[in-house]
Formats: structure tokens, C-alpha cells, sequence
């Protein structure tokens, strides 16, 4: 009997796959943004694309993120595919007005005689002492937003499959990759950052979450980080005979609000975790989807942890304390199935 054996990429080396992929499907694909050329992106996302394809199709560009996001919505607009990388989310503001009212917008304003066929990446997180500038998340700032889809997947797995949608996908995109799961040599290795990534293409749809583990005492929903904190704790909640189901959203905008219901119908119990801020976030938007359609199926009160709302601290003990982790998770769910 042969064993086959699985081919186990990082998440960089998933996501650079499937963009090599789609430029090699369809000649209307390049790639454009800082550093994204000769170095290969600061966190891997384009490593080795200029190498198969050149500097016309992988752009190195000034530092202007107004000019060079401005030139993709152009070029998407124009009929090509550009994939645009934001170096951090935390740059947002220097470009935001052709982020939301031209990328999200010129589609609805034209009547949908416009598409803009574009993905916007983006690196999100903290956890390794970069402080305020450099370590949010800020899923919440580009859901609420009308207009464009927000995904952020949280394995190799989903990166390679959900990039390569979010490249075929008529609206505009934006693909938000969690550092951590990058698996860069110079980052805290971690497991998560490492996962079983088949050959050749293949999709995964964008806005459909994913249950991770099943179970019936308490739904914990979390994505990225606080997913996989999520798996940890469900694995020592299990000792304690508490079976928790854990749901990863994958994707924002739109928000896969029935698979959260279903499971809550069938825990009685929710805990929704992330690492944007508390208020006005994600764990918000859950929280009341969850009281609007399934409010009377719960057996406690909701449960939500989220950063605090201050600025993600320099000092590596400061970081620690704002950002959720398993161990925060394990407690209020202890706490929440003593009620």
C-alpha cells in the first residue's frame, strides 16, 4: 500500500501560487505595489512572480499608495485584472479616497456598466511588537463599507483558493492576509502557518464560512489568529468535558450569517472573538445578527472578546494583554457555560 504524500506550503508560498496561477490562465493579470517585484513583497505574498513573468506584469512602484491603487481601479476599469498590494492596512488613510469612493463605487455609480475586476491585498495583525502603525486588523473599517467584498482567510489552504476567486471575481476585492500565517522566517514560526495545499488550481468561494470543529455545548466564531486560538481552546475545553463547535468566517463582506445561526441553534451558546477592536467590529455585527434571528435559541448571554479600544501597545507584555489568545477565549467560555 502506498501512502500519498501531502504537499504542505506556507501561507506566502500558497498565496504567490495561485497569483502565478491566474497570471499564466489570463494575460489581463499583473501585479503591482511597493516592493512586490524584485523582493518578492515584504511579507512573500508575490515571491518569485517577477522571475516568471517580468517587470511588465510585476510592477515595483514608487511609495504612493494614492498613485499606484489609482492606477490599478484605471487598469480594472479598462478591462484588465490588477491585484494591488497595500503594504499594511494600517496605510489605509493616505489612499482611502480612491479605496472607497472609487474602487467601491464607480461600479454602482455607472450603473454596473463599469466593473472593476481588482483585488486590493493588504498584511493585517500584530502580535510581534510593531506597534500602534503597523499591527491592526481593521476588518471592521472595510466591511462596513458598501461596495466591495473583504476576505481574510486563515490557512495556506484558503489563501491559495480564495485568492484565486477573489482574482476571477467581476467586483472589487480586498484580500486581507494575517502576517503570522505567513510562515516568514523572521516572524514566530507557527503551525497554522503551514498547511496542506494541493497542486493545479482550484476555488474557494468567497462569503461562505467554514465550521472547523464540530461540536454542541458552545459556538465560538472567530477568523485568522482567532480561529485557530479558537481550536486551541476548544482542544482543552475538551478535557473539561465542554464540546465547543468553532467557526471560521473566512470572509466578511459578505458575512455568512447562516452558517453562525445554525450552529448557535445547536450550541444554544456563542463566544465571537477578533482581534479588531471591540466596538462597531465584527463581534458586534455577529452578536446582533444572532439576537435578530436567533435570540430566543440562547441559553446565556453572548459572549465577545475583542482588542480594547486604545492602540495596539509597542511593549511586547501591553501587546500581549490587548490581544485575545486561547487562553482568554478558554476562560469565558468556562465562565459562560457556568451561568
Amino acid at each position: 500500500m502506498t501512502t500519498v504524500k501531502q504537499r504542505m506550503l506556507t501561507g506566502n508560498k500558497a498565496m504567490a501560487e495561485a497569483i502565478a496561477i491566474e497570471m499564466k490562465r489570463n494575460a489581463d493579470v499583473f501585479v503591482l505595489g511597493e516592493d512586490v517585484g524584485k523582493y518578492g513583497g515584504i511579507f512573500g505574498s508575490t515571491q518569485g512572480l517577477i522571475d516568471q513573468f517580468g517587470e511588465q506584469r510585476v510592477i515595483d512602484t514608487p511609495i504612493s499608495e494614492t498613485a499606484f491603487i489609482g492606477a490599478a481601479i484605471g487598469a480594472a476599469a479598462e478591462g484588465m485584472r490588477p491585484i494591488v498590494e497595500l503594504m499594511f492596512v494600517d496605510f489605509f488613510g493616505v489612499c482611502m479616497d480612491q479605496i472607497y469612493n472609487h474602487m467601491a463605487k464607480i461600479p454602482y455609480m455607472s450603473g454596473g456598466n463599469v466593473k472593476l475586476p481588482m483585488v486590493l491585498m493588504t498584511a493585517v495583525g500584530g502580535g510581534y511588537s510593531d506597534a500602534a502603525q503597523h499591527s491592526q486588523t481593521l476588518y471592521a473599517t472595510f466591511a462596513h463599507l458598501p461596495g466591495m467584498k473583504v476576505v481574510a482567510p486563515s490557512t495556506p489552504y484558503d489563501l491559495k483558493g480564495m485568492m484565486a476567486s477573489a482574482i476571477r471575481d467581476d467586483n472589487p476585492v480586498v484580500f486581507m492576509f494575517h502576517k503570522s500565517l505567513q510562515g516568514l522566517g523572521w516572524m514566530d514560526q507557527l503551525d497554522a502557518a503551514v498547511g496542506e495545499v494541493p497542486e493545479g488550481e482550484y476555488i474557494v468561494p468567497l462569503g461562505k464560512a467554514k465550521v472547523v470543529r464540530e461540536g454542541k455545548d458552545v459556538t465560538i466564531v472567530g477568523l485568522q489568529m482567532t480561529m485557530h486560538y479558537a481550536l486551541e481552546a476548544a482542544a482543552k475545553l475538551k478535557e473539561e468535558g465542554i464540546d465547543a463547535e468553532v467557526i471560521d468566517l473566512r470572509s466578511l463582506a459578505p458575512l455568512d450569517r447562516d452558517t453562525i445561526i445554525e450552529s448557535v441553534k445547536k450550541t444554544h451558546r456563542l463566544v465571537v472573538v477578533d482581534e479588531d477592536y471591540l466596538s462597531y467590529g465584527m463581534t458586534a455585527e455577529v452578536s446582533a445578527s444572532v439576537a435578530e434571528s436567533a435570540l430566543y435559541d440562547l441559553e446565556a448571554p453572548i459572549r465577545r472578546i475583542a482588542i480594547p479600544d486604545v492602540p495596539i501597545p509597542y511593549n511586547k507584555n501591553l501587546e500581549r494583554f490587548v490581544l485575545p489568545g486561547a487562553e482568554r477565549i478558554y476562560d469565558e467560555v468556562i465562565r459562560l457555560m457556568n451561568e
